[in-house]
């Protein structure tokens, strides 16, 4: 399934992956809906992706945390295009915390943006998607594949996502309707500089070395890659595949490895 002339809704558009899945999918000739809190920097994006793609690009405002928010987009969309094609679920938030010094709503509220934000999303969309036989992508995350400390929220979040996706999938083997889980490794993005500390505030500066990282142009490419290739899931890195082989095989191993790891970070939470 190309992309060209397709109408794909993209959450968490205004910044990173989201962003740059915005001009990868219009730059295939895709009619873009791009959703996020940030309604004045998303104007300013589609106003950009039509100049320079001549294609149609809608911005709605939405906090997808809340059901009503992403009602609306999927209705909307179908009042600007009359179908949806393909609806990509990005929007997410990180944290860095050890669980022992985490306020619950930090859990919570990642919850609420990377699990209940794909739920309340694909749930108005997959009657639109049912019929054009299009896509539902959720992504993810390898946090999603093996929990990692000092994202206890982020990889519960991430799980679940997983696993709602996998359910989806086996519920429409028959529908022609493609679920892709498509999960980066660490990726040079804003949302370790937005993750959230144990009190729930942003820590502001990444702990990690963000030059050494694939590039969110570099991620969305993949995505649009395996969207049209209708792939089912995408472990993007060497690490990211070692990571899900070893979680599958030498499980206590890998409990060591991911430790070590973690103890490497600016002001590590592990020592």
């Amino acid at each position: 399934m190309k992309l060209n002339d397709k109408v794909v809704i993209i959450t968490g558009a205004s910044s990173g992956i989201g962003k740059s899945l915005a001009y990868e999918c219009a730059k295939r000739g895709a009619h873009v809906v791009l959703a996020a809190r940030q309604y004045v920097t998303l104007c300013q994006i589609t106003e950009k992706l039509q100049q320079e793609y001549k294609i149609k690009a809608l911005a709605i405002q939405c906090d997808v945390t809340i059901e009503e928010d992403c009602k609306q987009l999927i209705k909307q969309t179908l009042t600007t295009f009359g179908k949806v094609d393909v609806l990509i679920n990005n929007a997410g938030m990180s944290m860095r915390s050890l669980f022992k010094d985490a306020d619950l709503k930090v859990l919570k509220t990642l919850m609420d943006v990377n699990f209940w934000g794909t739920v309340y999303c694909t749930k108005y969309a997959l009657p639109e998607i049912i019929k054009t036989k299009g896509s539902v992508v959720g992504v993810s995350s390898i946090a999603g594949y093996k929990g990692l400390p000092g994202r206890s929220g982020y990889s519960a979040s991430k799980f679940a996502m997983n696993g709602f996706l996998d359910s989806l999938r086996v519920e429409n083997l028959k529908t022609g309707v493609h679920v892709l889980t498509a999960c980066p490794g660490f990726t040079a993005s804003n949302i370790r500089n937005t993750a959230l500390n144990s009190e729930g505030k942003q820590q502001g500066e990444s702990t990690l070395e963000e030059q050494k990282m694939m590039t969110s142009d570099e991620v969305a490419k993949i995505i649009a890659d395996g969207i049209e290739n209708r792939s089912r899931t995408l472990i993007m890195t060497g690490q990211g595949k070692l990571t899900v082989a070893l979680s599958k095989f030498i499980p206590a191993f890998l409990d060591k490895m991911v430790y070590n790891v973690f103890t490497k970070e600016r002001d590590p939470l592990l020592r």
